[in-house]
């Protein structure tokens, strides 16, 4: 049987797996940690997944941990997620105090671990105060920032910075979400993982029983967003758009995704969205587990159009997804769409529903105007968005990092 490596290879080249094996030797006998807040859900989990039977597979000796907490740590997470994307609101005293007592309790659980390491790699705010826990750490420790913080909330970035400037470096997705820090600061899009279950091939029968499973007719067009149950998504507005599309063409929406278990708000979005969608038989909103992969790219597969109308966003995985299945997209413009999303290439930024609307009636008017764009969305994900280049860059950072007074690094 192939392994993970050689399978990689026959999407990506050997070009690119040579590269790997070369960063991997100058690693060798390090030790890296990846520590965030769940296993499930969300896109840092999906890509930890990936990466780190990889990481193995090159001989690089890497643990993942993730950070355990209650329901007011989670609340407090979760307000500190929406501030740094923007949201004015004050996160009470009593609160902070509290996000900070869990990180002191989970940099005790894993202090010998975390003094031990070679490279921690501490992802977004759950997980960012355990440093101030650590003070004999031996390695170098970065935080990696997947969130857009380019217009935070102040207060709240203040009082996270104070954290996060102690790191040796940190690393966003996009030049415009960071704010200036006093360390190395490093830009690395995120990436998905053609073999993966959500992203690897499907057969016609799979295909099929998607439409039977979900009661979706083969025959008429299909739009479709996945994501988490969160406001930022503007799941109201996909439902809005739907509806001004509905008046011109018999459409179908569907609605896909589930929540986290550090995100307490998606339960009440759901059921808003639940609400706005009403009796419509046309309107599947399904709530699905975050390890339903096969469900999620079955789905993707069967749409005509994927749309991810974000109002703010990190990056977005799921448009990454669709574009690989050659599905023109049409996102939000805003954060890391823009970065993946060419507009009129492999897909359309839009600003509203009404945008939206109409950018979904052109394409499916057009059809040949859709096939093109899913053609150049495919190719523009393979020279861009696979894991193995997200892989390549983070051994790039780490070999960078713990060889910083070197003038020289020669790959062998």
């Amino acid at each position: 049987m192939a392994t993970l490596l050689q399978q990689y290879e026959r999407v990506v080249g050997t070009e690119v797996i040579d590269q790997l094996w070369q960063l991997a030797r100058l690693l060798d006998g390090m030790h890296i940690v990846h520590i965030n807040s769940t296993r499930a859900g969300g896109g840092v989990a999906e890509i930890l997944h990936r990466i780190i039977p990889l990481k193995h597979e090159l001989g690089i000796d890497t643990t993942w941990e993730t950070i355990t907490g209650d329901a007011d740590f989670f609340q407090c997470t979760k307000l500190m997620h929406n501030t740094l994307q923007g949201n004015r609101i004050d996160i009470p005293d009593l609160l902070l105090r509290h996000y900070e007592n869990i990180n002191t309790e989970n940099a005790t659980r894993l202090k010998g671990l975390l003094e031990d390491a070679d490279i921690v790699f501490i992802h977004d705010p759950q997980p960012a105060a355990m440093i101030e826990s650590i003070p004999s750490r031996k390695g170098k420790w970065i935080w990696r920032c997947h969130i857009d913080v380019s217009s935070p909330y102040r207060p709240v970035w203040k009082y996270l910075r104070d954290f996060v400037r102690g790191y040796d470096a940190s690393v966003w997705s996009l030049s415009e979400f960071a704010q200036r820090l006093p360390h190395p600061m490093y830009l690395i899009p995120p990436s998905i993982d053609p073999l993966s279950d959500k992203n690897s091939d499907m057969s016609e029968e799979e295909l099929a029983n998607a439409y039977a499973r979900w009661e979706i007719d083969p025959d008429r067009p299909v739009i479709t967003q996945i994501s988490r149950f969160d406001r930022f998504k503007d799941p109201l507005g996909v439902v809005r758009a739907y509806r001004l599309v509905k008046d011109f063409i018999p459409v179908q929406l569907v609605l896909a995704g589930g929540g986290a278990t550090d995100d307490p708000e998606g339960e009440e979005v759901f059921n808003e969205v639940k609400a706005s969608a009403g009796d419509d038989p046309d309107v599947h909103i399904l709530l699905l587990p975050p390890d339903d992969h096969r469900t999620i790219n079955a789905l993707q597969r069967i749409s005509d159009i994927v749309l991810q109308k974000s109002t703010r966003e990190g990056f977005g995985l799921t448009v990454t997804e669709a574009l690989w299945k050659g599905k023109p997209v049409i996102g939000g413009d805003t954060g890391g769409i823009r970065l993946q999303v060419v507009n009129h290439h492999t897909g359309f930024l839009v600003n509203t529903p009404e945008g939206a609307a109409l950018r979904i009636r052109y394409l499916l008017k057009r059809r040949d105007r859709l096939e093109e764009m899913g053609q150049k969305a495919r190719e523009f994900v393979r020279e861009n968005f696979l894991i193995t280049r997200h892989l390549r860059e983070y051994l790039t950072l780490v070999v960078a990092i713990t060889n910083e007074n070197r003038d020289r690094i020669e790959l062998l």
